[in-house]
């Protein structure tokens, strides 16, 4: 466990100095899926992890040659340095110094390169490891799926029941009422056939409303871009939209995408109190990429359930991710990325 920090430090700065990022490897901690572990349990969970024992090559390699391709540049810098400096030099050693020092400058970048590999080839997760935490990742976002689409199909039944359901059943009741007096009193009936027409344009905008909340017609027959446009259009605060898309995602990708932004929308509405709003659509290297970013007070925290949690959730069931920058006194920057392939968008043909 004392090696653990050093190593995730290590990982750190080999994707921040060194461009080459390394993934956490180790395995789950004992009670982490809120089992119980005993005590011997978590005391041998360390050593059973073969991330441990690559943490301590990675320990013994860095300190006996791993090191030398970090600090070498630096060494040569500071040769030329001494060779311009020192007074009694001769000449041919200040060529020399200062050559070093520029191939120094030149290699830099190369040998840093070159040991950020060296530490993901000891500290980054084995293929056995990856597909561990790949069935680890799967099995967490399907459950989570599984929760988010039983809660939504529990909010469309109370809708149905508590709306729609309940005026169809009043517009019933209404038009029995009034064929039982339709011969007696047809001027109260006609109140009540009037009743009952207003009951059904009320219980048919509830429909599409509950219609859109599923899946919005504009989604379907436009794609995402003219989609995400028609929310801009009826938001209260201003919102530029930018798209390069050439095609469309599949449909449940783009539904998720949609309603992402859609929920990142209410929330800029609800909390930033932002003036304006900028969404960028792009999709490259296999990955759509959605950046929502407000002008707003900031501090957007996903761990004070302002809503960010569950778009986190609704795209981890595509292997999604979000980055969320927010500091306080913004802006907020958001930026959703979906592994997925477009489909070509389809042409008349003559």
């Amino acid at each position: 466990m004392a090696i653990r920090p050093l190593a995730d430090l290590t990982r750190r700065l080999s994707g921040q100095w060194c461009g080459v990022p390394i993934a956490d490897p180790y395995l789950p901690r004992p009670g982490a899926d809120g089992r119980k572990a005993g005590l011997g349990r978590r005391l041998i969970w360390p050593l059973t992890d073969q991330a441990t024992w690559r943490d301590l090559l990675w320990a013994t390699v860095n300190g006996c040659v791993g090191w030398l391709l970090a600090v070498l540049p630096a060494g040569l810098l500071v040769l030329g340095v001494l060779g311009v400096i020192a007074p009694y030099a001769p000449g041919y050693a200040r060529v020399l110094t200062v050559s070093a020092a520029v191939f120094g400058l030149w290699a830099a970048p190369l040998l840093l390169r070159g040991y950020g590999y060296l530490a993901r080839s000891m500290l980054a997760p084995t293929r056995q490891a990856e597909l561990a935490l790949r069935v680890r990742h799967l099995a967490e976002t399907r459950t989570e799926a599984l929760d988010t689409g039983a809660a939504e199909i529990r909010r469309i039944e109370r809708d149905l029941h508590d709306g729609a359901q309940a005026r169809l059943v009043a517009m019933g009741m209404t038009l029995d009422a009034a064929g039982q007096i339709i011969d007696t009193n047809p001027e109260a009936a006609r109140a009540l056939l009037s009743e009952a027409r207003d009951a059904s344009v009320k219980a048919l905008a509830e429909l599409r409303a509950l219609v859109r909340g599923i899946h919005p017609p504009v989604l379907a027959d436009r794609g995402l871009a003219d989609a995400i446009q028609a929310l801009a259009l009826d938001a209260p605060m201003r919102i530029h939209v930018a798209s390069d898309l050439y095609g469309r995602p599949t449909a449940p990708i783009e539904s998720a995408a949609y309603f992402a932004v859609s929920e990142l929308l209410a929330n800029v509405s609800k909390h930033a109190e932002a003036r304006e709003t900028w969404i960028d659509i792009r999709h490259t290297d296999g990955m759509l990429r959605i950046g929502v970013t407000d002008n707003g007070h900031g501090g957007a925290d996903p761990a004070r359930g302002s809503g960010l949690r569950g778009i986190e959730r609704r795209l981890a069931a595509f292997d999604g991710v979000t980055a969320i920058s927010s500091p306080p006194g913004g802006p907020t920057a958001v930026t959703m990325e979906i592994p997925c392939e477009l489909s070509l968008p389809k042409t008349s043909s003559s």
